[in-house]
C-alpha cells in the first residue's frame, strides 16, 4: 500500500486502525459528479487515503464554477472536469489510482461505469439523475451516499439496499421537474460534502452509525442541523421489489 506515514494522523482516531487505514487504500468508490459537492468530497476522500476513485461527469470548467468548485484552477478553465480533477488528485496524492469518464450518466450506459464499484457517492446536481442513481444502487445492490444542496441549504442520507429506506421512501421523485439543478454557495457544499465523505468512511469502517432512514437537513443561513427519521415505505415505486441479497453487511 502507499506509505503509510502520510495518514498517521488519522490513525487512533475513533477507533481507525492501520487495518483501518490499510482498507481504505484497497477501497473503489465512485463520485458522480466533479462539481461543487464533488469537489468537496474528491479533496476529503483523497485525504482519506482511498486508494481508487473513478469520477464521472460530462461537462467543462466554467469561469462561473470556479465560486465553488475548489479543485478546479483558472488555467482549466475549457477542459473537461474529469481531468481536471484527476489532474488535482495527482498533484495532492499521487498514490491514488483514478479513473474518469467524460459522460452523461444514462440508464442505457451505466453499467460499465458502476461495474466494480460497491459506494456511489451522489454528487450529481440534477434532481432526475439522483432519482435515477438511487434506482441503479438498489437494482445492483451498491451502497447509495446521497447529498444535495441548494444555495445556503443541503441534505445527505445513506442508502444500503434491502436494509433501509431508499431516497424514493424518503421523498418521491416530483412528477413535474421544471428547474435541473440550482446554485449553492461554497460553505454549504464543503459541509454537506465533508458529511458524505465521513458517511464513506465509516461504511468502510463498519460498526458505525451511518445516516440510513435518517435524512440529514443543514440550514446554513441558520446554522442549524436537523435529523429525521425515515422508513422504509412499503408503497414505495423503487425499492418494494428489492430483495436483500445479503451482499452487504454493515
Amino acid at each position: 500500500m502507499a506509505k503509510l506515514t502520510r495518514y498517521l494522523q488519522n490513525i487512533g482516531i475513533n477507533g481507525i486502525t492501520k487495518e483501518t487505514q490499510e482498507k481504505l487504500f484497497c477501497a473503489k468508490v465512485i463520485v458522480m459528479g466533479a462539481g461543487a459537492l464533488g469537489s468537496g468530497v474528491i479533496m476529503n476522500l483523497a485525504a482519506l487515503g482511498i486508494g481508487q476513485i473513478k469520477i464521472i461527469d460530462d461537462k467543462v470548467v466554467d469561469e462561473e464554477d470556479l465560486n465553488s468548485q475548489l479543485i478546479h484552477k483558472y488555467k482549466n478553465i475549457g477542459r473537461a472536469k474529469v481531468i481536471s480533477a484527476k489532474d488535482w488528485i495527482s498533484d495532492f496524492n499521487p498514490d491514488i489510482k483514478v479513473e474518469i469518464e467524460k459522460t452523461r450518466l444514462n440508464e442505457l450506459n451505466y453499467f460499465n461505469v458502476i461495474e466494480n464499484y460497491d459506494i456511489i457517492v451522489d454528487c450529481f446536481n440534477g434532481i432526475e439523475t439522483k432519482y435515477m442513481l438511487n434506482e441503479i444502487a438498489l437494482r445492483h445492490n451498491k451502497i447509495l451516499i446521497h447529498g444535495y444542496t441548494q444555495g445556503f441549504i443541503g441534505q445527505a442520507t445513506t442508502v444500503i439496499p434491502g436494509k433501509s429506506a431508499c431516497l424514493s421512501c424518503i421523498k418521491q421523485k416530483p412528477a413535474m421537474l421544471e428547474i435541473e439543478t440550482y446554485p449553492s454557495i461554497a460553505s454549504a457544499n464543503s459541509v454537506i460534502s465533508s458529511i458524505l465523505s465521513q458517511e464513506v468512511l465509516k461504511v468502510l469502517m463498519g460498526g458505525c452509525e451511518l445516516l440510513t432512514n435518517k435524512l440529514l437537513l443543514f440550514d446554513g443561513y441558520k446554522t442549524g442541523f436537523k435529523i429525521f427519521e425515515c422508513t422504509k415505505n412499503i408503497a414505495c415505486p423503487v425499492c418494494k421489489d428489492i430483495k436483500e441479497y445479503g451482499k452487504i453487511q454493515i
